[in-house]
């Protein structure tokens, strides 16, 4: 009978001994990934004190290139700063890590302030290295009426995620000289508002922004239609009707423009018959101004028998040597159960010409998911 005991406890024993492995495994691998993300940030740490050390030790022009920034030359300017009177501003990116830092530097070379607390450093958080990035423009102007001159910096930068590959992107930035008059500060809230809700186009973007208190923010906030119409929306009313989506009921496509400084921000809501906002569409992506609109189609795109929505509008932008620049683009969102999906398949593979129709986009569109012919489905409030 021992024996027999002895082989029953060693099977009941067997699923103990597995689930005791399994929960130690499991409690282990919550440590081990704690390990890990700790020598990450005092990699990071080591790596931040050695660039602060580089960065602090400038004391003069000299001294930057040889402490591993690089001067962006074409971008110095002269300012006259309240406390130090006149120097040159200096920007210059750090090789290893493109942190960018602005340099405030006398007629003798002296660097009378520093300071590399800027938006464009923050684009990667947690992390030293940041993105390729270029100055896009500088610009001088008191923007809170204390009578002292604040920075407008706008950089370019490289967008590195798999679906931005080879497209840049601006990051705006404020600073504001402080009533010591020893340096410059930034309001972090300002920044965020500037880059979250798109307004980073250009200095005159920024300054119809912080000094003359007109935002994009409510193009993104807003709940109801009548709340888009109380802060400025203009309603493009050729454009707006009420269509079927399948999956999301009967909805008024209302395509509207806020004008700020000098620049139409285009954005298309999708309002239901209560006034309620469902979803809304910015179609116009880094581009700085809606210069025409060409058209909005609701019409089954990828084969799936519910309306997508097809836009295709004519952009201004400003070039590479600040010119005023003009392109054609499209837009297409896939209609899904809970909303609109953008599309990136085509966007990625084809770039259509500036003579391109929207019947021939719908067209070329549908042949890229197998659709063959002409379809008989029609733009229309009733029907597919």
């Amino acid at each position: 009978m021992k024996p027999l005991k002895s082989l029953k406890h060693f099977i009941h024993s067997i699923p103990v001994f597995l689930l005791t492995f399994f929960l130690l495994f499991l409690c282990s691998a919550p440590i081990v990934r704690a390990a890990e993300t700790e020598d990450e940030d005092k990699d990071v740490l080591a790596k931040y004190r050695e660039y602060l050390s580089r960065l602090e030790s400038i004391e003069y022009r000299s001294d930057i290139s040889d402490n591993g920034f690089e001067i962006v030359e074409n971008q110095i300017f002269p300012i006259e700063i309240s406390g130090y009177g006149e120097v040159s501003l200096i920007p210059a990116f750090d090789r290893e890590y493109h942190r960018l830092a602005l340099f405030f530097v006398k007629e003798n070379g002296d660097i009378v302030y520093r300071t590399d607390q800027l938006e464009a450093n923050n684009r990667v958080l947690g992390k030293m290295k940041q993105p390729d990035c270029d100055i896009a423009a500088v610009s001088f102007r008191d923007l809170n009426g204390d009578r002292r001159m604040d920075i407008i910096l706008i950089t370019s930068c490289a967008d590195e995620s798999d679906s931005g590959k080879g497209k840049n992107y601006k990051v705006g930035d404020v600073l504001f000289q402080s009533k010591l008059q020893t340096g410059f500060y930034r309001d972090y809230r300002i920044s965020d508002k500037i880059n979250r809700f798109g307004m980073n186009k250009s200095a005159e973007f920024i300054t119809a922004f912080v000094r003359d208190d007109y935002s994009t923010e409510f193009l993104y906030t807003a709940t109801t239609l009548e709340e888009l119409l109380s802060h400025g929306l203009q309603i493009m009313t050729e454009q707006c009707y009420y269509r079927n989506f399948e999956k999301l009921g009967r909805l008024q496509v209302v395509p509207g423009t806020y004008r700020i400084s000098n620049y139409d921000v285009f954005v298309i809501f999708l309002v239901n018959e209560q006034g309620d906002i469902i979803s809304s569409l910015q179609p116009m992506g880094d581009y700085d101004n809606l210069y025409a609109l060409k058209g909005i189609r609701c019409q089954d795109i990828d084969g799936d028998g519910l309306k997508d929505i097809v836009v295709l509008a004519r952009y201004s932008y400003e070039g590479e040597r600040g010119e005023l620049a003009v392109e054609s683009d499209y837009s297409i969102y896939y209609q899904r159960t809970g909303g609109f999906s953008g599309d990136t398949d085509i966007k990625n593979r084809y770039r259509f010409g500036d003579g391109i129709t929207m019947d021939q986009l719908v067209e070329k569109s549908r042949a890229y998911w197998g659709w063959k012919g002409n379809s008989d489905d029609k733009d229309t409030d009733s029907g597919r």
